[in-house]
């Protein structure tokens, strides 16, 4: 790519003297014989929350496809030939009726991602007002819109937006193998200026995708190192889609998924861990684990962006039979 992106500025992550977490002590954790690990994860997550309780977002892709990264894993690329059809902007009407249909099923998080590498001025005047709209009808509002300046980051604060996502995808070593189009700084340089703009940063990563167990780690240590940590940490296990690079990736077992859950938990507090996008291929049995490794954050409803994700009625399911609760201010 050779379009060149004006920044106001390039921010420097702030750093410790001595990183919370090295790798090599995350490495250790993932190590630890399973019960054990998810006995210490339980402990953690039972210090700053309600256990049984679970928050509840909604996805919804507000412009579908054409996306100018190549990212390995991801349908909405240019560069990869998987069926997804580009579609334009969805207008405000349309998002916020999305957004009340999710709240009447129980969301307390709306989410809106589009398939960008930056949002357009334009994009930006568009999105302002979805954000007014669905803060309107009383739900928390969350955004994923790719990478942000200055003036942008502060147009949605402006706008009463609550949570950013930028996600991390995976450790800075292995990221060359999933992506070219962007730095793995520009994505620390994004949630940095959410961050000084005050807004909650959510951001996670995707396992799966070929990494070895250090590289795992390394995930997890950015995450855990940013001063502070993110508010939302979702945790996704790739979904392999037939047309990206990595369709043919073999599976992680999902007792490393786990593990991965667990370790984001113990390192990471009070952070809401999302158990994220690949669960509609995961058992009610691993789902559960999940939670018990200290997963509080779903993501509701029939779609994340342009792959499934368990219906409703099966999430209600599974969580009364867990004996567990959408999070509310209640609980």
């Amino acid at each position: 790519m050779t379009t060149q992106t004006v920044k106001f500025f390039r921010p420097v992550q702030k750093q410790e003297a001595e990183p919370r977490w090295s790798v090599d002590e995350i490495e250790a954790l993932f190590k630890l014989p399973f019960s054990d690990l998810l006995y210490r994860a339980q402990q953690v997550h039972r210090q700053h929350f309600d256990p049984n309780a679970v928050q509840l977002s909604t996805l919804l892709s507000i412009k579908t496809g054409g996306c100018s990264e190549d990212c390995g894993y991801c349908p909405q690329s240019a560069f990869n030939d998987t069926g997804v059809e580009s579609r334009a902007m969805l207008d405000v009407s349309a998002v916020v009726e999305a957004a009340q249909a999710a709240k009447d099923r129980g969301a307390g998080r709306f989410c809106m991602g589009a398939a960008w590498r930056e949002p357009s001025g334009d994009d930006m005047a568009s999105v302002v007002e979805m954000v007014k709209a669905v803060r309107g009808i009383g739900m928390e509002t969350c955004a994923t819109l790719g990478m942000l300046n200055d003036e942008q980051v502060l147009q949605l604060r402006d706008a009463g937006l609550d949570y950013y996502n930028h996600n991390l995808d995976t450790a800075p070593e292995f990221y060359g193998s999933i992506i070219s189009t962007r730095d793995y700084q520009d994505r620390l340089d994004t949630i940095e200026r959410v961050r000084r703009a005050g807004l909650h940063v959510c951001s996670g990563g995707i396992v799966g995708m070929g990494e070895n167990l250090t590289q795992r780690a390394g995930l997890i240590a950015q995450l855990a190192n940013l001063d502070p940590y993110p508010d939302s940490v979702p945790i996704n296990n790739l979904v392999k889609v037939e047309g990206t690079p990595l369709a043919e990736t073999e599976d992680i077992d999902p007792l490393d998924f786990v593990r991965t859950i667990a370790v984001a938990r113990i390192t990471m507090p009070t952070a809401r861990v999302r158990l994220s996008a690949g669960r509609q291929q995961m058992s009610e049995a691993v789902q559960a684990l999940c939670f018990l490794a200290g997963a509080n954050s779903i993501f509701y409803g029939e779609q994340l962006l342009t792959t499934g994700n368990p219906d409703v009625e099966r999430d209600r399911a599974l969580l009364d039979k867990l004996g567990m609760y959408p999070f509310s201010e209640n609980h």
